[in-house]
């Protein structure tokens, strides 16, 4: 059998440690000027630990927002939990990075999405290509305090 460079799983698990790296930096320092970030996640991919109520709201997939207002973001090899204040109720999250479907950064233009593909069983759960995209900015004017879930759709170029 031939053996090939599976560039797809390679790009999939680089972009998985970017997003590990930011999230690390940001846990560790704040984050920076008017940087913040839009992530949208499998809500049933396996490690996921969303409160019953929001998992009612969204069975299938989830775009949450942080800036203002987040609390005990901690960062490991596999994911990363933190409080989200949902309506005045926080709640803790944990997101494995193979849950992440997006990840935008609008303060910058910089945004990933992570295409998914069939696989065969017995491949690696690196089932994903990611793709880089590029998102345009709006100005925010929402209060502060409360963690949303948004569509995407509007940073679409």
């Amino acid at each position: 059998m031939a053996r090939t460079i599976d560039y797809g799983n390679m790009m999939h698990r680089a972009m998985r440690g970017l997003i590990r790296q930011v999230l690390g930096d940001v846990a560790e320092h704040g984050l920076p000027g008017e940087h913040h970030f839009f992530i949208t996640f499998d809500t049933k991919c396996e490690g996921v630990e969303v409160a019953d109520w929001l998992l009612d709201l969204y069975p299938s997939e989830m775009t949450i927002v942080i800036q203002h207002w987040y609390d005990n973001l901690e960062v490991d090899e596999d994911g990363f939990r933190i409080t989200l204040n949902f309506g005045d109720q926080p709640e803790e999250l944990a997101i494995p990075y193979t849950a992440i479907r997006t990840f935008v950064d609008p303060s910058v233009e910089f945004g990933l999405r992570f295409e998914t593909t069939e696989v065969d069983e017995d491949e690696d759960d690196d089932e994903d290509a990611p793709m880089a995209e590029d998102v345009e900015s709006e100005p925010e004017d929402k209060p502060r305090g409360d963690a949303e879930v948004v569509s995407l759709d509007s940073f679409r170029k």
